[in-house]
């Protein structure tokens, strides 16, 4: 008897930018990081950075003043950007930083 193999599956990498449609998307998933883990940075910075890439990079880069790879470099997971920048990109992408007592 003959042993029959599986075909192989494949997988393609997700990326939240996939499913980051709308404004209200964008709005709902930066929320759900925040909640989440409020006092990791990292993590907020990179839904920022998913966020920035679902709206596109090159008009963000024009919005902000910033360049485009500046913006890549500081929206990374591994970038540090300053709040000044972290304000920049909210205020293009049409986000705001409300505080409110926890």
């Amino acid at each position: 008897m003959a042993i029959k193999r599986r075909k192989k599956e494949t997988f393609s990498r997700w990326d939240a930018t996939d499913y980051l449609k709308s404004d209200d998307d964008m709005a709902a998933y930066l929320q759900a990081c925040l909640e989440e883990a409020p006092d990791d940075p990292a993590l907020i910075v990179a839904a920022l950075g998913d966020i920035a890439r679902a709206r596109g990079m090159v008009q963000l880069a024009k919005d902000t003043g910033l360049t485009r790879e500046g913006l890549y470099k500081a929206l990374s997971k591994d970038g540090n950007p300053s709040l000044g920048t972290v304000l920049k990109v909210l205020k293009a992408l049409g986000l705001k930083f409300t505080p409110q007592v926890a």
